[in-house]
């Protein structure tokens, strides 16, 4: 680790100087001469006098060095047959050009604007636009229900609304506009305009505050990029799974910049002309960060997915598109390589391509549970590499820094802290827990770069949610440890940890041993009220597509491995077969939700779950084997 730890001591205690070097590797109009400094509750704020424009950075800049007739954009979308390459040149006209149509709608430096779109190029388009003229985008994942997207609109008060007419998925086609028009209708703000994109899978009628996306376009004067202050707003992004007042995470443009660059060429090892492939979307932080704005300001292709990880046709997808388009790093969750796992468990669809030009897997957005980590391992010749980062803090927080000095893998563990991040775990007290204790994950103060500033239009809010608990302390929410080499192993959110008759233990760590079963493709752990021992652990677990054998057999060796391999003071007595669990679109078990289902409270279906229908199955699984007091249970 003499590499690794060398930077990284140098982040911790020299961050000023360290953040300078790395500021000086992006494009600027006015570098920054005030690198560091805090607000007046002690938060960090980056290069507050620097001025560029993240656009110029990763468009223009490029064109001007000579990358205009590379491609920056591979889209593919087998949900409709298409696919398309835009050169950075092309891609920079396109944006200049629908900047200028938005700047003709009204729109104007720290405007917010809405967007509501599908894995289309023009979601980035879009982005960018808005961030050439120094609007705030704030992007909403399509297909939001309405007063979902209402609250939004409310809270960021747009002056524009960017949307498609459609989403398309493998069955269905989802009409956007009836959604945007009740959300429209249900918040007190409203809009000045809405611009569609029409696609051919779904014609829309415009109405009077519409417009059509070409038709603007046909007629738009270019706009040139508008310069902005390093701390000035890049972008709005609403938490997944909020609910009530939605909690809007504000990222900068300066330290999101820097941090991006640094991280694609630090952890990623990505150089420019390499072809960057993140298997997520446009709605969530991983589809910000690595597919829309990293790739590019590193001067990297990057491609646009509109399909799912199966089914769009089969589970050799990502093979095909890392084979197709020479992808040299790929990122995704690790719940996508569970459901290729599931149907294709001895990874033949693989052996159908030459993926030779992959470097590195990259997984993140949720804990890589060992036995996918061993699957992958075992079916790739290519580092596995499990990293760990949060929408708040916008890029990873602990990695394996492949650009850096690659380390050995460890089965659920994130490896190290990344350079900027001074990762600490704290037990209940608040002191440093020792090698192998578990507490709560947090970051020391300053922030790197690239973290979020604030909670859009409540400052009160982002100090008592993240920095009241541990003062000095950022609070990740995670929990987990340090082993004795420093590798970090973040083990979930904290309330996954039950209190078992006085003992402390990770569902994570049963979900580990749960897992590893041959005939396991999937599960969870949640722990449950009990009167006598506080808490005890239930297991859902879904079976590998082609188990035919005996489920109550199953269940009896499950509890019999966890048993076996943590003790009986797990209570592990429990175990439900299911055939599907209720995750968001990112692809998290909404595991909260099923505690309180199990535990009889009334619950609601939140916006960002991918399958309504999966919370009814769970629910009426657990009253048939009678879980805890799920038939008190009651949506609402």
């Amino acid at each position: 680790m003499t590499t690794y730890k060398a930077e990284f001591q140098r982040s911790i205690n020299q961050p000023e100087a360290f953040w300078a070097e790395q500021a000086h590797r992006i494009p600027w109009f006015m570098p920054p001469r005030q690198i560091l400094e805090y607000d007046e509750q002690g938060h960090a704020r980056w290069y507050v006098d620097g001025e560029l424009n993240i656009c110029h950075a990763a468009l223009d800049h490029h064109v001007e060095q000579g990358r205009g007739d590379q491609p920056a954009i591979y889209w593919d979308s087998p949900v409709t047959g298409r696919r398309r390459t835009l050169t950075f040149g092309e891609l920079r006209d396109h944006v200049a050009r629908f900047a200028g149509a938005l700047a003709g709608l009204g729109v104007a430096k720290g405007d917010r604007v809405v967007i509501y779109m599908p894995m289309v190029p023009e979601a980035l388009v879009a982005m960018y636009a808005c961030a050439r003229l120094g609007a705030v985008h704030s992007v909403v994942f399509g297909g939001f229900a309405p007063h979902e997207l209402a609250v939004r609109i409310d809270d960021a008060r747009p002056k524009v609304v960017v949307a498609a007419s459609c989403g398309v998925e493998i069955d269905r086609v989802i009409p956007y506009k009836p959604n945007i028009d009740a959300a429209i209708e249900l918040s007190e703000h409203k809009p000045d305009a809405c611009v569609y994109l029409q696609r051919e899978e779904q014609a829309i009628e415009f109405g009077e505050r519409d417009h059509d996306w070409r038709a603007l376009l046909s007629r738009a004067e270019p706009a040139d990029c508008v310069p902005v202050k390093g701390s000035d707003p890049l972008y709005v992004l609403y938490t997944s799974g909020t609910t009530g007042k939605p909690k809007g995470v504000v990222r900068d443009t300066g330290g999101y910049a820097v941090a991006l660059h640094y991280s694609m060429e630090a952890i990623y090892d990505v150089a420019p002309g390499d072809v960057f492939f993140s298997a997520s979307d446009v709605g969530w932080v991983v589809g910000h960060s690595y597919i829309v704005y990293a790739p590019l300001l590193r001067g990297c292709t990057t491609v646009v997915y509109e399909g799912k990880p199966v089914k769009t046709p089969d589970a050799g997808v990502f093979w095909r598109l890392v084979s197709q388009y020479r992808v040299k790093s790929f990122f995704t969750a690790p719940t996508a390589f569970r459901a290729i796992k599931k149907e294709d468990p001895d990874g033949k669809w693989l052996q159908q391509y030459d993926i030779s030009c992959l470097k590195a897997l990259f997984l993140a957005g949720e804990r890589l549970d060992p036995p996918t980590f061993h699957w992958l391992d075992d079916l790739l010749e290519v580092p596995v590499i499990d990293h760990w980062w949060q929408t708040e803090t916008g890029w990873p927080i602990a990695a394996n820094l492949q650009g850096l000095e690659p380390l050995p893998t460890k089965a659920g563990s994130a490896t190290v802290p990344v350079p900027g991040f001074n990762v600490q775990v704290l037990d209940r007290e608040g002191q440093v827990a020792k090698p192998m204790e578990q507490g709560s994950v947090v970051i020391r103060q300053p922030m790197p770069p690239g973290c979020l500033v604030g909670v859009w239009g409540d400052p009160q809010r982002f100090h008592s949610a993240y920095m009241a608990a541990f003062p000095g302390y950022y609070l990740t929410g995670d929990g987990g440890y340090f082993d004795e080499e420093g590798y970090l192993f973040v083990m979930g959110r904290t309330d996954d940890v039950i209190n078992i008759a006085g003992h402390r233990l990770s569902t994570g760590e049963m979900e580990e041993v749960v897992g590893a079963h041959p005939a396991v493709a999937e599960c969870a752990v949640i722990g449950i009220h009990d009167a006598l021992k506080g808490q005890v652990p239930v297991g859902l677990v879904i079976p590998k597509d082609g188990f035919d054998g005996d489920e109550v057999a199953l269940e009896e060796a499950l509890i019999a491995l966890v048993r076996d391999r943590i003790g009986p003071i797990a209570c592990f007595k429990q175990v439900l077969v299911v055939s599907r669990l209720p995750k968001t679109r990112s692809g998290k078990i909404l595991r909260k939700l099923l505690r309180n289902i199990a535990d009889g409270k009334e619950y609601g279906i939140p916006s960002t779950i991918d399958d309504p229908a999966s919370l009814q199955d769970v629910h009426d699984a657990m009253i048939q084997r009678d879980v805890g007091a799920a038939h008190e249970a009651r949506q609402v």
